[in-house]
């Protein structure tokens, strides 16, 4: 079942989504070479808990962490760890929140130090793919519209597009339907209405689409081992402009 959000919901949403932005600017200000993932997480997780909410990671399906974090070659679902950072990484961070009873959800790729031009590039893109997806989610256009959108914006790059793993809706659970595809057909999927929200997330590699599951059983990788970057936002569906509920603005001001 589908559940479309009231706006008393939406609004909720919306605070837990602040929380959650504020949270990543916090771990974006740590982000240097010398700096453990695991360092990020436990800063993330005190952040997180210190405004009266909770990390919706932290035990789902037995997930260990807060955040998930994600170097290099590394998709999704990375745990942190004593690995340092060190200067020509990428690392994704993936980060819920959950308060009064409503999850948000957003990931953004950063570099480290002095990182390829071509890596910088794919992470230009994918944050540049989301925004179009997003432009897409609105009332009356299909799933496929997103997906498509996002699949197009990226392959004409010659990047890879995961299949594996997708957007989600989102609300009083973390994963609600409908599922949000990264690929896909114009015209095609679930007709878009008012008040639908979802964490459109695209996940795109420099090389192939394949991706691999690591034997903890969470970790997944790009076949080829190329760099993959991910960037994610929890977006309201609207009539003529979809809403963000997530924001990079403290994240942006972090890296400045």
């Amino acid at each position: 079942m589908i559940v479309y959000k009231t706006e008393e919901e939406i609004e909720l949403i919306r605070v837990s989504a602040k929380i959650l932005a504020q949270a990543h600017g916090e771990v974006a200000g740590m982000i240097k070479e010398g700096v453990t993932t695991r360092q990020l997480d436990q800063r993330a997780e005190e952040f997180i808990r210190d405004h009266g909410a909770q990390p919706s990671f932290k035990g789902y399906n037995d997930f260990p962490f807060s955040l998930c974090i994600s170097p290099n070659s590394v998709v999704v679902h990375g745990f942190p760890s004593d690995y340092t950072l060190k200067s020509g990484d990428i690392i994704s961070v993936d980060a819920g929140v959950f308060y009064n009873g409503y999850h948000s959800d957003s990931a953004y790729t950063y570099p480290v130090g002095e990182v390829a031009p071509e890596v910088l590039k794919l992470l230009e893109e994918t944050k540049k793919s989301l925004y179009v997806g997003i432009e897409q989610a609105v009332a009356g256009n299909r799933m496929g519209d997103v997906s498509f959108a996002i699949q197009n914006h990226v392959e004409k790059q010659g990047y890879g597009v995961v299949r594996e793993l997708v957007g989600h809706g989102i609300g009083e659970k973390l994963h609600e339907r409908p599922e949000v595809p990264n690929y896909g057909k114009r015209g095609s999927g679930l007709k878009l209405q008012t008040g639908l929200v979802i964490a459109i997330e695209p996940m795109v590699n420099l090389g192939t689409k394949n991706v691999v599951q690591e034997k903890d059983g969470w970790t997944i990788r790009t076949k080829d081992n190329k760099p993959s970057a991910h960037f994610e936002h929890t977006v309201v569906v609207r009539k003529d402009k979809a809403e963000i509920l997530t924001s990079f603005e403290y994240i942006e001001k972090a890296l400045q």
